[in-house]
């Protein structure tokens, strides 16, 4: 059984704080393609994963930053 995660986007950010998450999470909340996200903010690489079934790696990048932050995308 080969399930396909193609639509859960995995990134190294620069979130470090709960006030830096709910900024980007703003953003993030109110985009109408993203399912679903979480930073890890107990984790040294500030994991960012966005669930979305439409958006690519580099959209997410994009609105990150306009939030004043960066994220990279982790390959596998």
């Amino acid at each position: 059984m080969s399930e396909s995660y193609k639509h859960i986007l995995v990134f190294r950010s620069n979130i470090q704080t709960e006030r830096d998450k709910c900024r980007v999470g703003i953003a993030l909340d109110n985009h109408p393609l993203i399912e679903k996200w979480g930073v890890d903010l107990d984790d040294d690489e500030r994991i960012l994963r966005v669930v979305s079934y439409k958006l690519s790696q580099q959209h997410i990048m994009d609105i990150v930053s306009r939030c004043g932050y960066t994220c990279e995308e982790l390959k596998d």
